[in-house]
């Protein structure tokens, strides 16, 4: 793991020398290739905190169409399918979507290429459900903001938005990559018409148990 991290913060770095946010993510990839756990968030299973969320009241009777931002190779949005969603989930490395494609032939995920800063056109107020997991954590400050705003575009009228990312409070460092966020930033998808429903500050199992947050917003249902 180290090591996949000593290599990712390498290409980010370059790439963001080169003022280019996420053309280092298809690098990664494409370095991985069938070794995926040179990917450093890379699990093999979906995200501990998406599968309690999807077992606690603030997903009951939530359905409909899903969108995972990105997506990796596919775990969190395969759990999302097995729990109802008709899911679309996109990353920006092609190489990702090929092997989420391999990997779950026959899956019913929709699996496609996308820039989460210009997503398609078709998918403004499309989706109900978007899940954005641990990707604004491995973006820069400059960038969080659009992408949140982009994201907050793709919801239809009641939709909701789970965000899964690394916390601090607002005096401690970023650190490394990836970056904690602090809870402002996030809370600036306020001003792209949604609220907050909950907003939870919690330890998960790693050892050393490493600070996450779990919020969640709504755009307002029309009426």
């Amino acid at each position: 793991m180290a090591a996949g991290r000593d290599e990712m913060r390498a290409l980010a770095d370059a790439s963001l020398a080169r003022g280019d946010a996420l053309g280092w993510f298809e690098e990664l990839y494409r370095r991985a290739g069938p070794d995926h756990a040179r990917v450093p968030w890379a699990d093999g299973v979906p995200n501990p905190l998406l599968v309690e969320w999807l077992a606690g009241p603030d997903a009951a009777g939530l359905r409909g169409r899903a969108l995972v931002v990105g997506c990796g190779y596919g775990d969190d949005a395969e759990r999302l399918a097995e729990a109802g969603f008709a899911v679309t989930a996109f990353d920006v490395a092609p190489t990702a979507i090929e092997a989420c494609r391999a990997r779950w032939s026959g899956s019913r995920v929709d699996y496609v290429v996308a820039d989460a800063l210009a997503p398609p056109p078709a998918w403004r107020g499309a989706f109900h459900f978007v899940l954005e997991s641990n990707t604004l954590q491995v973006l820069p400050p400059g960038v969080r903001a659009p992408l949140l705003g982009q994201l907050a575009a793709t919801l239809a009228p009641g939709g909701r938005l789970l965000v899964l990312c690394r916390g601090r409070d607002p005096g401690e460092p970023e650190g490394q990559l990836p970056w904690p966020l602090t809870r402002d930033e996030l809370d600036a998808v306020r001003a792209h018409g949604l609220e907050p429903v909950r907003f939870e500050d919690l330890l998960d199992g790693e050892a050393p148990p490493v600070r996450r947050f779990r919020a969640l917003y709504q755009r307002p249902p029309v009426g």
